[in-house]
């Protein structure tokens, strides 16, 4: 009969994982030397927990494959949560496997003081995950982990919290048995619907995390073209389609914040409107709203629809082309896209400089929340779908970095990150160098936290606590062993990147003035 720990990962390969990112423990022991019996399953090894479920992040964005981290008990489950929060604002299919004490010394709601012990472990992670189990049993590991992996995976994705006892993971178990899930898609009434875009003259389309994740770009552009709408991307949903209806900059620029204004119908296709994309929800009422959702209560928690359709983002705009009938276009999007790249290139030409050497990459682009990310996430033209990673679910800086090295498994990528957030997990360098993952990091240097040296100075506030010493970060990067130049400004950038392969590090010394997508800049809010 199988271990329990062979049990859990034979359950995994069944559902096609082929990489974990883990950090061993002495809890934990047992699944890092069931791996031997599982060569078709990578366990890359980091140097931080943290690290471990940034990592399934990054590797589930690009991929829109579950990502999976193994952690041990207590301060190393809980040295997740961060990195769980991120994956749970963003709708990141994310399974935590994290060990729990043996059962046989638990007290239910007691702290008896065994090694890694807290009280309730699971409950740590209630307000970050989608769902989160305990397994009850040594016999129960494969059907909890199968359970888990379904509710990672299925619409709506988010990550699931799975807490093992380390006892069950060395007791023998029945051979799992395990039946694969094919969700099926109904599609809803569309009569109303229908009747709306029949009868609207500028409508406009608005695309979120939850129509990348479902595939929907395909569909979405056949739509812009069929009823000529543009297409407004939030940050979970750049480069879902190639359309020439893409608008290409952020809702945050008058232009295109405009569209919004002028459209007589919002077509919103997996989003909720948050409040970074709105600028906190200072954007008008759309004069009518027809919202597709796989949640119904999630489509009109920010913006009441008048016509809500339940169900996936791409079956359902599938069936909308079908159904509607062809418009004439009202907006000319190649003229704001230009009014866009105009009013940036104003703004901050450095960063238009960091914009262009990104341009024709066909690297997956992992930005953290810096000001050179903040201009990636609102203005850098995606050409692919699941090409950029950005943190702005729930703001998680340090993501940039460890979430890029799960992107790089099997994909080149670029990391753009500062030099605080960075910091955060310069550990992993070693996870890097290590695995040879095909990754550049991009480090701008600004001296310390510079959006919020701009965030004090707009309030007029002492400059305190953002001005951070830091390492010579190349020769940083050189003593694990991986190859690092130092630019002085954007300006050769490109040819650096062209350079580049492997495992690579360019420190770019710079400070840009932050974007307009940035909340002490946006103009609904200046304009109150």
């Amino acid at each position: 009969m199988p271990k329990g720990a062979e049990s859990l990962l034979t359950v995994l390969a069944a559902h096609d994982v082929e990489v974990v990112f883990g950090l061993p423990g002495v809890h934990n022991l047992a699944i890092w030397e069931a791996l031997g019996k599982h060569p078709g399953i990578r366990m890359i090894g980091v140097r931080h927990e943290q690290t471990a479920v940034y990592a399934a992040d990054g590797y589930a964005r690009a991929t829109g494959k579950l990502g999976v981290a193994v952690v041990t008990t207590g301060p190393g489950a809980a040295n997740t949560l961060g990195a769980t929060g991120e994956a749970w604002a963003s709708g990141s299919p994310v399974l935590v496997i994290a060990t729990d004490i043996p059962s046989t010394l638990r007290q239910p709601g007691v702290h008896r003081g065994v090694l890694h012990e807290t009280r309730d472990q699971k409950a740590m992670f209630t307000p970050v995950t989608k769902a989160s189990f305990d397994v009850p049993s040594a016999p129960e590991i494969a059907a909890c982990t199968d359970k888990a992996v379904q509710q990672a995976t299925q619409s709506p994705h988010g990550p699931v919290y799975l807490g093992v006892p380390t006892d069950f993971l060395s007791a023998e178990v029945p051979h799992p048995t395990i039946t694969k899930v094919t969700p099926t898609h109904a599609v809803a009434d569309l009569t109303e619907a229908e009747k709306l875009i029949a009868g609207s003259e500028r409508p406009l389309i608005w695309a979120g995390g939850g129509a990348a994740r479902s595939g929907a770009g395909p569909a979405i552009g056949a739509l812009a073209t069929k009823i000529q709408a543009p297409i407004i991307t939030t940050y979970g949903a750049r480069g879902l389609t190639d359309s020439p209806h893409v608008v290409r900059g952020p809702v945050h620029a008058p232009p295109v914040g405009k569209l919004w204004d002028d459209a007589d119908l919002v077509i919103a296709i997996g989003t909720d409107f948050d409040g970074m994309m709105t600028q906190n929800w200072l954007q008008p009422k759309p004069h009518a709203l027809l919202a597709v959702n796989i949640d119904k209560a999630e489509a009109g928690k920010n913006y009441p629809a008048d016509v809500t359709i339940e169900g996936d983002a791409a079956t359902v705009t599938a069936a909308l082309v079908a159904r509607v009938t062809a418009k004439q276009a009202a907006v000319d999007v190649d003229a704001v896209n230009a009014e866009v790249r105009a009013l940036a290139e104003a703004d901050s030409p450095e960063a238009m400089k960091l914009l262009r050497a990104l341009e024709d990459t066909d690297a997956t682009i992992v930005a953290d929340m810096c000001i050179p990310g903040y201009w990636i996430g609102g203005f850098h033209h995606v050409t692919k779908p699941r090409g950029l990673a950005y943190p702005v679910g729930w703001g998680t800086l340090g993501f940039g970095f460890p979430a890029a090295i799960g992107a790089a498994v099997g994909h080149r990528t670029i990391a753009v990150v500062g030099d605080g957030g960075f910091l955060f997990a310069c550990g992993d360098l070693a996870t890097l160098k290590q695995e040879g993952l095909p990754l550049t990091i991009v480090l701008v240097d600004d001296g310390g936290y510079g959006m919020l040296r701009y965030d004090q100075q707009v309030a007029n506030h002492t400059i305190s606590g953002v001005d951070l010493t830091r390492p010579d970060f190349a020769k940083l990067a050189e003593s694990f062993g991986i190859p690092a130049v130092t630019l002085n400004g954007f300006d050769d950038l490109k040819s650096a990147l062209d350079e580049a392969s492997g495992p690579s590090m360019i420190v770019v010394n710079a400070s840009l003035k932050p974007p307009i997508t940035t909340s002490p800049r946006w103009y609904r809010k200046n304009a109150t």
